[in-house]
């Protein structure tokens, strides 16, 4: 949670290597984020009473509402989660339960304290795993004698693992002869590994059915922080399957497992609840699609019964999780809208007071469609320049190829719907799509992208108002 400490200025001017503009909306969520480390600074009675100052971002869609909140999680090593307000129902109907977001932001901490846990026993946890590797490449004899006694015994073992809560093992290591040979291969074997001399040969490992995993999360009992896999775990043990991959693969997944027996869950599960409290961020967006706008039909489901069960969320209550309880009194929430059809008052009053920062989102010029184009990090120019370069060929955009992509995107969106920045990706790829699908036929060479280029391929296009509505 170290990061949590910039200053408002260097959380700006790291979202500005993401998001052009929205200047006002960077200086909110970064006042806001310096605010929970200021208050951890504080005595704890004076931490009890301080709240997060929850935000409101006004603004149509494609502005940067959404990358703003999820690069600035990113930013200060945050848990994020993301949720459409529309995906949620009152209590009553068929639906996700509101209270399924806190669960999520809690299995986003576990996950990120799981990893921080590992990566500091990670080496012990490498050197298990080359262990492990090397009896796999130089497998040794099972003993073949007193079967029926060993079999007797290693099931009263499984067994008593069981009833000492511990997973049985599978693996047992003293039921193999090692001769001298395979003692001396593998030496030899382990100063291969060591010099890395093996990582792509292919070995046989056993590890957990992925399917049993994904089988045991998806379930509606886990949105009511009930976790029936764990419980059905503790008495059935893991499935097993076999796959053959190469060694850098293998050892991975072994370096997980290693991993899980050094640390100590219980102290993760406590941290992550921890962190997810204090530096949680969660982002509610369409929130402007749950106000009633004057419109009930009866049997719909009601748009206010939503609101009035995010309410005490957003408020300040206790969620059961699988991992415990969580509060969420200091969790920033975020929550976003176009408002276009709405405007905020239409919000219950009560939750509109637990939202007292508003921002309002400006609508895109042609000057911060040509710097979206150009100036982040992960700008669309250098995206598709770096794809078609996986096929050897060297794109060139021109300024005034540039500017002239901009112009198309800012009157479209302007004639038709307006999509914000979303509109770039439907451009370019109609500009690009002849390029895209000869390039792997074409020989090595250079390609630049002319004004006189971009108006040919899609002037026409967006000039015709009719065929702009279904192609860009």
């Amino acid at each position: 949670m170290e990061a949590i400490n910039k200053t408002p200025k260097q959380i700006v001017a790291a979202l500005d290597n993401y998001v052009i503009g929205q200047t006002d909306a960077k200086k909110a969520v970064a006042i806001a984020l310096r605010n929970r480390y200021r208050r951890m600074e504080l005595s704890q009675d004076m931490q009890d009473e301080i709240t997060p100052k929850n935000m409101l971002m006004i603004g149509p869609t494609g502005v940067g509402k959404t990358e703003i909140a999820r690069r600035l999680a990113k930013i200060v090593q945050a848990p994020f989660v993301k949720v459409e307000a529309t995906k949620f129902t009152e209590v009553g109907y068929v639906g996700r339960d509101v209270e399924s977001m806190v669960r999520d932001l809690v299995d986003v901490a576990i996950e990120m304290e799981k990893q921080s846990a590992y990566s500091g026993v990670r080496s012990r946890a490498v050197a298990a795993a080359d262990k492990r590797l090397v009896k796999l490449l130089v497998p040794a004899q099972k003993k073949q004698n007193n079967r029926n006694g060993n079999d007797f015994q290693n099931m009263m073992n499984m067994f008593s693992q069981l009833q000492n809560g511990q997973m049985p093992n599978a693996e047992d290591n003293n039921n193999e002869e090692v001769t001298d040979d395979v003692r001396n291969q593998r030496l030899s074997v382990a100063d291969q590994l060591k010099a890395g001399q093996l990582e792509n040969s292919d070995v046989t490992i056993e590890m957990d059915d992925p399917q049993q995993a994904a089988a045991g999360n998806n379930n509606m009992l886990g949105q009511m922080g009930i976790d029936l896999g764990d419980t059905l775990g503790s008495i059935m043990p893991k499935k097993r399957i076999k796959r053959t991959m190469p060694v850098a693969e293998a050892r991975e997944i072994l370096v997980k497992e290693e991993s899980e027996k050094l640390v100590n869950n219980a102290d993760i599960y406590h941290d992550a609840i921890v962190r997810a409290e204090n530096t949680g961020i969660i982002f509610i967006d369409e929130i402007d699609k749950i106000t009633a706008g004057g419109q009930q039909n009866s049997g719909e489901v009601s748009r206010e019964g939503v609101q009035r069960d995010i309410l005490p969320i957003v408020e300040g209550s206790q969620i059961s999780t699988k991992y415990g309880p969580i509060n969420t009194d200091h969790i920033l929430f975020i929550a976003s809208g176009a408002f276009a059809e709405s405007k905020p008052s239409d919000l219950i009053a009560e939750l509109q007071g637990r939202f007292p920062i508003r921002v309002e989102l400006d609508d895109l010029s042609k000057d911060d469609f040509v710097k979206i184009l150009t100036e982040p990090k992960n700008a669309l120019i250098k995206q598709y320049i770096a794809l078609i370069g996986t096929d050897n060929i060297k794109v060139t955009f021109t300024i005034e190829a540039i500017e002239a992509i901009a112009e198309i995107a800012y009157k479209v969106n302007h004639e038709t719907q307006n999509i914000g920045a979303r509109r770039l990706h439907t451009v370019l790829e109609k500009l690009l799509e002849e390029l895209l699908y000869e390039g792997p036929d074409m020989e090595m060479g250079e390609v630049t992208i002319t004004e006189n280029y971009v108006n040919d391929r899609i002037g026409n296009i967006a000039e015709d108002k009719d065929l702009s509505r279904y192609i860009l």
